[in-house]
């Protein structure tokens, strides 16, 4: 696995219009999200449907208000493993909102954002980690990060933002990359 050109190369590119260009180019920051849609069911294309601006708030109760949303992140892992990418990591994706860590705001600006296929409260399966730990590894490896640099969506917004939730297993994939 390598990035190349900002792209992952086990990544399914998917043409997503919701990035822009990054304000400086710096890369200093990961941020692990959990998305389903609906709401806990798995395997389905919504997903990509919400990234691309093809979903329709008609089509389920739980789409009502993503109609008209302009969202995207770099990566989605499904829960089989399978790595889809619709921003360039040398592009600012849309995943984070209103954010700040450690006392720097926007973190758009700066950082990488995975989401994983799941629920906050449930479990992750076992290829979605050992999937997340590689690309992790040579996430670090490539813009000289450490393990601190991985955060969840809960940290850089907290109060608004609690994923990935309870049901994320930090120590396993912190373990993995040590």
């Amino acid at each position: 696995m390598q990035i190349h050109d900002g792209k992952l190369s086990i990544a399914r590119q998917i043409d997503c219009p919701n990035f822009d260009e990054r304000p400086d180019g710096e890369v200093s920051l990961i941020v692990i999200h959990c998305i389903s849609l609906p709401a806990a069911h798995f395997g389905s294309n919504y997903v990509e449907a919400l990234f691309c601006n093809e979903i329709s708030g008609t089509e389920h109760d739980d789409f009502g208000e993503l109609g008209d949303l302009k969202v995207s992140s770099h990566l989605f892992i499904r829960r089989d493993g399978e790595v889809l990418q619709f921003v360039a990591f040398n592009n600012r994706a849309w995943h984070a909102g209103e954010s700040s860590y450690r006392g720097r705001s926007n973190c758009n600006d700066y950082s990488v954002g995975v989401e994983l296929e799941g629920v906050e409260d449930g479990e992750y399966a076992d290829s979605q980690y050992s999937v997340l730990r590689q690309i992790c590894q040579e996430m670090l490896k490539t813009w000289s990060l450490g393990p601190e640099s991985i955060v969840g969506h809960c940290d850089i917004a907290p109060g608004r933002k609690t994923d990935p939730g309870d049901g994320f297993d930090w120590n396993r994939l912190r373990d993995g990359l040590l």
